[in-house]
């Protein structure tokens, strides 16, 4: 058995929010301890740049010949003020501090002279360093040097005690915000998680409370409650959409049990009528006229036109079902429309001839188009046989087949009976349609007639339809393409 794998669209929704919160803030943790340390470190060392030049500016107006060690010393503290992450130093060529105090320590002399070093190879290489060099030791080590004694530098092995500006930039306050930084980002990732939940939560209960509804109503329909009302006031269009849908299904649907029942009563009728004159009939050929041939023929021929009715009803119930199932495909073939309509009509010469009809013609020659055949053929004699069932006390019929605009061609039955009701208009095509108007029928039909000749011009894609008017008669039509 194959396992469902579907899931709650409130499950969905729920774990889509939280996946994309856990997106959002691994994105965010990722640019945080990545980029955001990157671009403090950076930070940092134009910082340490821009410090150390204005440190070498003025330290060096203190180191002119015969200066004042206080002086330089109350300089170099209110630059100290001025950035907490600085500590300077003026460290002669030989390793000794400018100044000792009890709050002055020596820096790390190895760290120093390799400052050293790197300064003296950019100047030998020509680069242009009007104050001094940033150094970059480590992500959170930085260091500036710059030579504040008169001369070229001359490196740590130098005889000549020259005085080089020493400053070693902390990042120590780097290091507490990133770490402020991570503590935020662990709140807000709590934060943005709970949101995530509780708003995925609301908002799947807001999206599924409609489809919740719209599943009940379908629900009830399904178990044959068709007085069911999908629409309902939603917030968003596609569920409408949907409503209107359903709303629309269900009434085709509603129409479709109506017209089972109604299929089924009438079959049922049909059906019932001819096998009781059958079975009354045979009764009596057994009992009272078997022996008399007069009587006998009367009682039999009345068998033979009951089942001739019955295996009618069949084939039309067979032939429906066969096109509506699409068993029975259509053979087209190119056919010349005139005269067959032509021979259809001559099928009806018994009425003209012996009850009086009168089926009139107007009917161009050489018409052709492209068809089925024999299924045309119900067609046509099924709409001339509607006319002659249905037309006037002066029992006339006007059949036309004529060339329009647009290549098509117009067939067209006319009668002049009582009309059809505007409230009919859409009904005539259903199966077993019975009009209200009483009427004789030289034609038996089984009321499938106009269901059949529906079912094959849709199978063919012709348009068809009927113009009425009470008291007027009916015409009806079928729009060929011309071949």
């Amino acid at each position: 058995m194959k396992s469902n794998r579907f899931h709650s669209i409130n499950f969905i929704l729920w774990l889509s929010f939280l996946l994309f919160a856990a997106f959002i803030i691994l994105i965010t943790w990722v640019f945080q301890t990545s980029f955001l340390k990157l671009f403090l470190s950076r930070e940092a060392e134009d910082d340490l740049d821009a410090f150390g030049a204005n440190a070498y500016v003025q330290l060096k107006k203190y180191m002119a010949p015969g200066y004042d060690d206080e002086a330089v010393m109350n300089c170099i503290a209110r630059l100290e003020e001025q950035n907490l992450s600085a500590t300077i130093y003026i460290v002669f060529s030989d390793g000794q501090p400018f100044y000792a105090t009890s709050y002055q320590t020596l820096p790390d002399l190895n760290e120093f002279y390799q400052a050293v070093n790197e300064l003296t190879a950019a100047c030998t290489r020509g680069e242009k360093l009007p104050h001094g060099k940033k150094i970059r030791f480590s992500d959170d080590n930085f260091v500036y040097v710059a030579l504040l004694s008169d001369g070229e530098p001359q490196g740590a092995d130098a005889n000549s005690a020259q005085a080089y500006l020493y400053i070693d930039y902390s990042t120590e306050l780097l290091d507490t915000a990133m770490g402020t930084v991570r503590v935020q980002m662990v709140l807000i990732s709590i934060i943005v998680i709970f949101l995530a939940l509780v708003i995925s939560a609301l908002l799947s209960i807001k999206l599924t409370r409609p489809i919740t509804q719209i599943t009940r109503a379908a629900k009830r329909m399904a178990a044959g409650d068709f007085t069911v009302n999908f629409k309902g006031e939603y917030s968003y269009a596609e569920m409408d959409a949907l409503a209107e849908t359903l709303d629309y299904a269900k009434e085709e649907i509603g129409k479709s049990d109506q017209l089972q029942k109604e299929v089924l009563a009438n079959v049922t009728h049909d059906l019932k009528t001819p096998l009781t004159m059958i079975k009354a009939y045979a009764s009596m050929i057994q009992e009272i006229s078997g022996d008399n041939p007069e009587k006998r023929a009367k009682h039999t021929q009345v068998i033979i036109d009951e089942s001739d009715r019955l295996t009618s009803l069949v084939n039309d119930i067979l032939n429906l079902s066969k096109i509506r199932s699409g068993m029975d495909s259509l053979k087209i073939e190119s056919i010349n429309l005139s005269e067959f309509v032509h021979t259809v009509i001559e099928r009806f010469d018994y009425l003209v001839e012996t009850a009086g009809y009168s089926i009139e013609r107007d009917i161009e020659d050489e018409l052709y188009t492209e068809a089925d055949v024999e299924k045309l053929e119900q067609v046509v004699y099924n709409l001339i046989g509607n006319a002659v069932n249905y037309t006037g006390d002066d029992k006339r019929i006007i059949v036309g087949l004529k060339r329009t605009d647009g290549g098509k061609i117009r067939f067209t039955v006319s009668d002049t009976g009582k009309g059809i009701p505007p409230e009919e208009i859409d009904t005539i095509w259903d199966r077993y349609y019975r009009s209200s108007e009483t009427h004789k029928r030289p034609i038996r039909g089984t009321g499938l007639g106009l269901s059949i000749v529906k079912t094959i011009l849709q199978k063919h894609g012709f348009e068809f339809g009927v113009e009425s008017e009470v008291g007027k008669g009916s015409t009806f039509y079928v729009l060929f393409p011309e071949k």
